[in-house]
């Protein structure tokens, strides 16, 4: 006789962590990810610093901080869910992942 094997435990299940930076893949996409940041939660600042850290991670941290003059170590700091990136921070950023943050006039609140 054999026993039954007991029934799977929702609870102990193996998940693989989701990583949007590895859904990252082109300069559209990214554009878009940080688009959808503003639009959905523009006074999220620490939101927008994850989605920008979330960017420079799919572009390469190494280059992003090439290319915009600072160190890795300050960019995975000030881009994280504890960072809080200054403005020019967030524009040597965008400018070093080939993005430009616009502005548009928002709808008038009733």
């Amino acid at each position: 006789m054999t026993q039954a094997q007991p029934a799977p435990n929702p609870t102990t299940a193996n998940f693989t962590a989701y990583d949007v930076a590895e859904h990252l893949r082109t300069p559209e996409e990214m554009a878009a990810y940080l688009d959808a940041w503003l639009e959905e939660a523009p006074d999220d600042v620490a939101g927008l610093a994850r989605a920008l850290g979330d960017i420079a991670r799919a572009k390469g941290m190494s280059q992003v901080a090439r290319d915009s003059g600072l160190s890795r170590e300050s960019l995975y700091r000030a881009l994280s869910a504890e960072g809080n990136p200054s403005f020019a921070t967030v524009l040597k950023v965008t400018k070093a992942l080939g993005l430009r943050l616009h502005a548009k006039a928002s709808a008038p609140e009733s």
